[in-house]
């Protein structure tokens, strides 16, 4: 609709001296002005005067108990407009007020910030969601076709002996199928409950946009929080069969087996289970399990500390060089590695060994595999070359720096963490590139990761990242203060905040898929996500 502010047919003008356009009203007077007659009009002391920019004209109510007054004040304790009348009565006078016109100009700030995140980012995360639902359905059936196979090979070779065992085990399949199916039928309905509501949420908020009735603002209530998190998420360990040699005496058990099945949510909000303050203070970068009771960390000095869960201290280790460590890793054996320098480092006992001296290249960030093998970041004293390297204890396997079409995978920048999944993909949170890179164990790309769709890629700012026995990917997003959690494959599935993380740095999993976070205020964090 046009202002009629400027109109061509009708220009409005200040009441006081006719000048064009007035960008000012007095709600209480009922007269335009400009920036000029602003003063002078004030200068009028008998009578009140409330100056309003021309587009809230009209935002001051009349009173509903003082017929002659109008309501320039919001008491925020009753949520109602008041006059000063009112302002002095006995009713309201030990309650809080605020100027209406800055009450007003704040909460529409408000909703036009809820409307942005409904339609922008929230909405878009449930369609998305709803989308992935025929995804899942379709991955159900492919995947439980590849167990039938399995079995029905296993049958033939048994022939008709066996069939009643084989037919009890598709019964399971059937039943495995049904659990989650049943999962994803919940997932679905919670999602197809929401959409609706966000879409009203919506509408609500536009119509809330466009009118001037403080009452009806007034009552506004934010809804955006409980939008912000998709219903519960959730996993299945896929049942894998194992056939067996034919032994006519055990015959059910030469059939095989197969894992149970599991379908395991992420929580909705992660729970803290520890809270570690170390001796980093504000310069904390690493932490590296032990054990599911005991930490390595690495900071801001040349010290490295071993803390249990408690927050003891339990040991203390200074590099060899005397230098700051850049990175640290546990092996497979319990020892501590570090990069220092041109140098990685083994700790082992009371003993520090010089494993790897590099001549050309800089060793930043490490991590272990399962098999024992060390991955290194390294980057070309000349600063223009990254790339990462394997090692077998002191004897390079593999290098991994270009792709197919010979371009760099990684960018020349400082900070690369790393960490190796199960399915043995090599997960690179690349800073500079504002990207989690993943290529295969043979060094091939797989994906890049810059962000779930509805956020901006410039906002996205990897740090840390680690892997779970899911074959999740998680990666701090350090200046968003929260962590991304993905699939081996690069979806988005959910954040991990509104658990007060800081400034979240390294990252590391025990053995029951615990989240240690290494916040750079250097506090070691303890998050429960899966339930």
């Amino acid at each position: 609709m046009e202002d009629p502010m400027y109109s061509l047919q009708d220009v409005i003008r200040c009441d006081l001296c006719e000048t064009p356009v007035p960008p000012k009203h007095c709600d209480i007077c009922h007269i335009h002005l400009c920036e000029t007659c602003v003063g002078k009009h004030l200068s009028d002391q008998s009578k009140d005067h409330y100056i309003v920019p021309f587009k809230l004209r009209g935002i001051t109510p009349k009173c509903t108990k003082h017929s002659t007054e109008v309501c320039t004040q919001l008491c925020t304790t009753c949520n109602i407009p008041v006059c000063p009348l009112c302002v002095a009565s006995s009713e309201h006078k030990q309650h809080e007020k605020k100027d209406i016109l800055t009450w007003f100009e704040t909460k529409r700030e408000l909703i036009q910030k809820d409307l942005q995140d409904l339609e922008k980012s929230i909405y878009p995360k449930y369609q998305e969601a709803a989308t992935n639902i025929p995804v899942q359905r379709a991955d159900v059936n492919k995947r439980s076709q590849k167990l039938t196979t399995a079995l029905d090979k296993q049958g033939e070779a048994l022939h008709t002996e066996i069939n009643t065992i084989i037919q009890g085990m598709k019964s399971q399949i059937d039943d495995m199928d049904a659990q989650h199916i049943a999962a994803i039928d919940q997932q679905e309905v919670a999602i197809n409950r929401t959409i609706p509501e966000i879409t009203q949420a919506i509408l609500d908020l536009k119509r809330l946009l466009d009118t001037s009735d403080v009452c009806l603002v007034s009552e506004y209530t934010s809804r955006t929080e409980e939008f912000w998190s998709l219903p519960a998420q959730f996993q299945v360990t896929l049942p894998t069969f194992t056939p067996q040699e034919i032994n006519s005496e055990q015959i059910h058990q030469q059939i095989g087996s197969w894992s149970e099945p599991a379908i395991t949510f992420l929580l909705d909000e992660p729970r803290i289970l520890t809270d570690i303050q170390t001796e980093y203070r504000d310069l904390l970068r690493s932490v590296s399990c032990l054990s599911d009771s005991e930490l390595w960390t690495r900071g801001g000095d040349n010290i490295l500390r071993l803390y249990s869960l408690q927050g003891e201290l339990l040991r203390s280790v200074q590099t060899k060089s005397g230098n700051l460590p850049r990175d640290i890793a546990v092996t497979r054996s319990g020892d501590l590695v570090y990069t220092d320098g041109s140098s990685i480092n083994l700790v082992s006992g009371t003993q520090i060994q010089t494993l790897i001296t590099l001549r050309g290249w800089k060793p930043l960030y490490l991590c272990t595999t399962s098999s024992g093998d060390l991955l290194v970041i390294m980057r070309s004293d000349d600063l223009q070359q990254t790339k990462v390297l394997r090692y077998s204890g002191s004897t390079e396997k593999q290098s991994i720096q270009w792709d197919d079409q010979g371009k760099p995978l990684y960018s020349s920048g400082y900070f690369k963490y790393l960490s190796v999944n199960r399915n043995l993909d090599i997960c690179v949170a690349d800073s500079d590139a504002r990207a989690v890179v993943v290529v295969s164990a043979a060094g091939k790309l797989r994906f890049r990761y810059t962000g779930p769709p509805s956020t901006p890629r410039e906002s996205f700012l990897p740090f840390g990242i680690t892997t779970d026995s899911w074959a999740n990917i998680l990666t701090s997003d350090e200046y968003s203060h929260r962590i991304h959690i993905i699939d081996q494959d690069g979806l988005f599935l959910r954040f991990l905040h509104n658990c007060g993380l800081q400034w979240p740095q390294g990252l590391c999993v025990d053995s029951r898929d615990n989240l240690f976070v290494a916040e750079y205020t250097g506090k070691v964090k303890k998050l429960q996500y899966y339930k």
